[in-house]
């Protein structure tokens, strides 16, 4: 394990503001991220989750608090230099798909690289794309159309569209909502694999089951993050 953290929050604030009073949502979070590291974050609906992980993910920026990322300060970075660090370092699970419907598996997984890493010649980037489906185990469906594929194989397409950059981190936020429990845990299994080439994982959810299996489990509560207990993986 590196020494540096990936991700290294101190005292991290937001106060959501535009309908109405300004409402404080975060209000000091603290959070060690180590490459290999998998975390869950729990907490009630409108308790900050997806914010906070819309901070980490330098969708937003916080109010004050240090944000260090490979030891380097960037809680207050301007969106350009925000945007390359995105497509650098970071992978992005969610619960809605978001795949191309005309497009087929690997096409979709395609896109990552055509707008995240500048021109790959045609063979390297679709060997990179099979490789990423060849890891969530669907490369035999890299030529069907979300329409042929189920609920748990296009969220499959997805987590593969974000490995395919092969990030540091992966921020995954209700990544099993929409789907059964069976396949809801096959998705955590081929999330958590990630983890042993030493990519952090970052995982909200309400699914306890689905927490447990993570390292460490954090309730996000009156705006900090208080250690809920320890996951089962080591």
């Amino acid at each position: 394990m590196s020494d540096v953290p990936l991700i290294h929050l101190d005292g991290l604030t937001k106060t959501l503001t535009g309908q109405g009073e300004p409402r404080p949502i975060l209000s000091g979070v603290n959070l060690t991220v180590h490459p290999g590291d998998s975390v869950a974050i729990l907490g009630r609906s409108g308790s900050g989750k997806s914010t906070l992980l819309s901070l980490i993910g330098l969708f937003d920026r916080p109010d004050s608090g240090r944000y260090l990322l490979h030891g380097n300060d960037i809680a207050r970075v301007p969106e350009r230099r925000a945007a390359r660090l995105r497509s650098q370092e970071f992978g992005f699970v969610f619960q809605r798909f978001f795949l191309l419907k005309h497009l087929t598996a690997l096409q979709n997984v395609s896109m990552a690289l055509v707008n995240g890493q500048g021109w790959l010649p045609r063979r390297k980037r679709r060997a990179k794309v099979m490789a990423a489906l060849e890891q969530v185990g669907i490369a035999h469906l890299a030529r069907h159309k979300p329409a042929r594929l189920s609920g748990g194989e296009q969220q499959r397409v997805a987590i593969a569209r974000a490995l395919v950059r092969e990030p540091k981190i992966l921020l995954a936020d209700e990544p099993t909502g929409a789907l059964d429990t069976e396949t809801g845990a096959l998705v955590i299994d081929v999330l958590h694999a990630a983890t042993h080439r030493g990519c952090g994982l970052v995982l909200v959810t309400h699914d306890h089951a689905h927490a447990n299996r993570m390292q460490r489990v954090l309730r996000l509560t009156d705006g900090m993050l208080v250690p809920e207990h320890q996951g089962v993986f080591r």
